[in-house]
């Protein structure tokens, strides 16, 4: 699908070079940037690699100024996860980190979100919008109910993040039967300041902007933070139920369905 500006273009990956492209992106923002690692990653290519890479579908955001021969045409990146694929596959992402029982049984075409991430050149403008107007499309062609994945905090260290944390349990919980917990014994309760003691100003300033784009959407979280120490983050569960959506995010899916 073509958007605004001519030279970005939104898409599934195609083949491998497009893939290749998108865990070298990857690398130098989670390692690189971030100072994650993981037992996949390939310090000697400079890629980020995991298991689950070969199965989910890779949307990209493409900069078509750019040779995809050079491998550096994948300036955005998110992957996504259908309940039916996982099902084949035998688990989430989120699985090592949440207990996704309540949403395994709930019975509703689910979608799980990762590894979302787009260079630093092109932060700050059109480049996330093209992809979450890109995943519009793709809830509605797969008829997708819920979207989740976790969303990460840089660092481990819980004090910095006391503010954010206790704003995100205290104003945005999810629903005790849509609830993931977090597992043990990475689990970080997130209930550290009681809400008549939140500063506002302070949790908003510390939220990194992609959580704070998932709550704009009627985003909600799950119990518990989860301490990835691999990645070097602390990663809260983020769920969005799109019956669930205010009038005005419904309205925006209804106008897409309308014009497609």
């Amino acid at each position: 699908m073509k958007t605004d500006p001519g030279w970005l273009e939104v898409r599934l990956a195609t083949g491998e070079h497009d893939l290749r492209a998108a865990q070298r992106l990857r690398y130098r923002i989670f390692v690189q940037e971030l100072g994650g690692d993981g037992p996949l990653v390939d310090h000697l290519t400079g890629l980020e690699c995991d298991e689950f890479d070969p199965v989910v579908d890779h949307l990209l955001l493409i900069d078509t100024r750019r040779d995809p021969d050079a491998g550096d045409h994948v300036v955005g990146a998110y992957r996504l996860l259908r309940s039916d694929v996982a099902a084949d596959f035998g688990r989430y992402y989120c699985d090592s980190e949440y207990d996704l029982t309540t949403l395994r049984q709930s019975g509703r075409r689910l979608v799980e979100l990762g590894r979302s991430c787009v260079d630093p050149a092109y932060r700050g403008g059109s480049g996330m919008y093209l992809l979450w107007n890109a995943l519009a499309d793709y809830v509605l062609a797969h008829d997708i109910e819920i979207l989740f994945g976790v969303a990460s905090f840089h660092g481990t260290q819980i004090e910095p993040l006391a503010q954010a944390l206790s704003w995100l349990h205290h104003h945005h919980l999810a629903p005790g039967g849509l609830r993931p917990v977090a597992r043990a014994p990475h689990y970080q309760r997130m209930d550290l300041i009681p809400p008549e003691a939140l500063d506002r100003r302070a949790a908003m300033t510390a939220m990194p902007a992609l959580i704070k784009a998932y709550l704009r959407l009627g985003g909600v979280v799950g119990d518990g933070a989860w301490i990835d120490h691999d990645f070097n983050t602390t990663d809260v569960f983020l769920l969005m139920d799109t019956a669930a959506m205010s009038e005005r995010h419904r309205q925006f899916y209804q106008d897409r369905r309308q014009g497609s």
